[in-house]
C-alpha cells in the first residue's frame, strides 16, 4: 500500500552530517518502494544562521508556510525528525489538528548545548521531553541511546531506527591515493567541540594524523596542530578515497549517538578506534573489527592489527533497506479515522 508520508526535518543541505544521510536515504529508498514523500525543511523558508555555527540554517515564521504545506499535502504518515524551529511548528500543527506522529532523537542536544553555551544539560532535557512527549514513538538509533532516554524521563515509546551504509559506495580502495609516512590515522567528519577532536591529534603516533572535514573548529584545530594534515571538506568519490586510504580511523566523541562513518570505514575495509561510550559501543561489537578503550592511544595501536576484510564483512550486515524498513514499521497513521479503517481491513483479511 502506498503512503503519503510528510518527513519535517531541520538538519539539510548544506549540513553534511549523519542526520542529514539517514534522513536522504530513508526517503529516497521510501520513494523507490513507490510512497509519497513530502520533505520540509529549512531551504523551504527564510532563515538565519546557527550562533557559533553557521551551517545550520534555523527557520523564521514557518508555521503558516508549513501549515499549507501539510495541508496540501494531506499526509497519512507524519514524523518531526527533528528538535528545531520546524520540528516544533509541526509540533504544533500536529497537537492542533489532533494528529498523531513520531518523532526521533538525532543527537545529544542537551549536551551540544552545554558545551557551546554552558546551559545545564538538565534544562535541555527537559525541553526535550516536553518536546517528544506527544509523539506516539520516539525513534532512537541504539539500545544505549533507548536506555538513557529512559534513565531521564522520557516516558514513551522508544523504538528503534538504526542506520545503514552503501557498500557499492564505500569500499576497499588503493590506499596509495594518499602518500604520506604511514600509518594514517584519519578522523573524518564536523570540526566543532562536541566531536573531541583535541583528543585525537595531541595524541603522539606513528605515521600521520590526516583529518577530513570543516566546521567552526578547523582554523583553531590546524593552527593549534601544524603536524596534521587537513584535506578539508571532501565528498563523493574523493571522500570514498579518503577513507579507505586510511589504516584506522580515530572516533574521539564521547556525545555521539551512532556515528555512521564508522560504518563507511568499516566498509572500506577500515579498523575503528574509539571510546567506549554510546555510538561506538552499539556499532562495533567485535573486537575483530574495531578497539574501544578510554586510553585512545592504545585502541588505535590495536585496531592497526586488524584485518580488512573482518571490518568489510561486519558492515555488509548494516544497509539501508533494512534501516528504512525500520523506519516504516514505526509509523503510525496520522489520522484516528485510518487507523479504524486499517483495523477493519486486517480483521476482514482473518476473517477471510
Amino acid at each position: 500500500m502506498s503512503l503519503k508520508i510528510a518527513f519535517i526535518t531541520d538538519a539539510w543541505h548544506p549540513q553534511i552530517n549523519g542526520v542529514v544521510t539517514t534522513i536522504q536515504n530513508t526517503c529516497t529508498t521510501l520513494e523507490r518502494s513507490g510512497h509519497q514523500i513530502k520533505l520540509i525543511t529549512p531551504d523551504q523558508f527564510k532563515t538565519i544562521p546557527c550562533p557559533s555555527y553557521p551551517s545550520i540554517r534555523l527557520s523564521l515564521a514557518c508555521y503558516g508556510k508549513l501549515s499549507r504545506l501539510l495541508n496540501e499535502f494531506n499526509p497519512q504518515r507524519i514524523h518531526i525528525a527533528t528538535e528545531g524551529p520546524l520540528g516544533i511548528a509541526a509540533r504544533r500543527y500536529c497537537l492542533k489538528h489532533n494528529l498523531a506522529f513520531t518523532t526521533s532523537f538525532h543527537t545529544l542536544f542537551a549536551e551540544y548545548v552545554n558545551l557551546r553555551f554552558k546551559i545545564p544539560v538538565s534544562w535541555g532535557y527537559g525541553l526535550l521531553r516536553w518536546f517528544h512527549a506527544p509523539a506516539k514513538k520516539v525513534m532512537v538509533a541504539t539500545q544505549s541511546v533507548e536506555s538513557d532516554l529512559h534513565a531521564r524521563g522520557f516516558k514513551n515509546d522508544l523504538v528503534r531506527w538504526s542506520r545503514g551504509v552503501d557498500p557499492d559506495f564505500y569500499h576497499p580502495r588503493d590506499k596509495a591515493f594518499i602518500s604520506l609516512p604511514r600509518p594514517i590515522s584519519m578522523f573524518v567528519g564536523r570540526l566543532a567541540i562536541e566531536k573531541n577532536i583535541d583528543a585525537f591529534l595531541s595524541l603522539d603516533l606513528p605515521g600521520t594524523k590526516v583529518v577530513v572535514g570543516d566546521g567552526p573548529q578547523f582554523k583553531k584545530l590546524k593552527a593549534k596542530f601544524p603536524d596534521t594534515v587537513f584535506v578539508g571538506f571532501q565528498s563523493g568519490e574523493p571522500l570514498a578515497q579518503y577513507v579507505a586510504a586510511a589504516d584506522v580511523l580515530v572516533f574521539p566523541s564521547l556525545t555521539d549517538t551512532f556515528g555512521i562513518v564508522l560504518l563507511d570505514a568499516l566498509a572500506s575495509g577500515v579498523p575503528v578506534a574509539a571510546f567506549p561510550v554510546t555510538g561506538p559501543v552499539d556499532v562495533i561489537n567485535s573486537n575483530k573489527v574495531g578497539k574501544l578503550d578510554d586510553n585512545l592511544k592504545k585502541a588505535i595501536t590495536e585496531a592497526l592489527q586488524l584485518d580488512g576484510q573482518d571490518c568489510r564483512n561486519y558492515a555488509l550486515n548494516y544497509s539501508w533497506t533494512k534501516c528504512t524498513e525500520q523506519f516504516f514499521n514505526n509509523l503510525v497513521p496520522a489520522f484516528a479515522e485510518i487507523k479504524q479503517l486499517e483495523s477493519d481491513l486486517v480483521a476482514e483479511h482473518c476473517i477471510k
